[in-house]
């Protein structure tokens, strides 16, 4: 990873960005000491598409059903580590 100041980052801030683009990150230091890193900017994130899994999973009737009274006892008792 290559380490440039900020005055030879200012100089040729242009070469940096090609290098950048191409895949390499890059340091910047000030009086030595690391500031900032350039690094390449990813494509966003595609949109979440709803419903890709429409058909393939199957939700029990009693999903939101209570607890049966013994499971809700341990949790409350802490017995059950969450």
């Amino acid at each position: 990873m290559l380490t440039i100041n900020i005055h030879e980052a200012k100089l040729h801030l242009s070469e940096l960005i090609e290098k950048v683009a191409a895949g390499e990150e890059i340091i910047i230091a000030k009086a030595g000491k690391p500031i900032a890193k350039l690094v390449p900017l990813h494509s966003a994130p595609s949109a979440r598409s709803l419903g890709i899994f429409q058909g393939k999973l199957k939700v029990p009737g009693d999903f939101d059903a209570a607890l049966p009274e013994e499971v809700a006892l341990r949790f409350q008792s802490g017995a059950i580590e969450q």
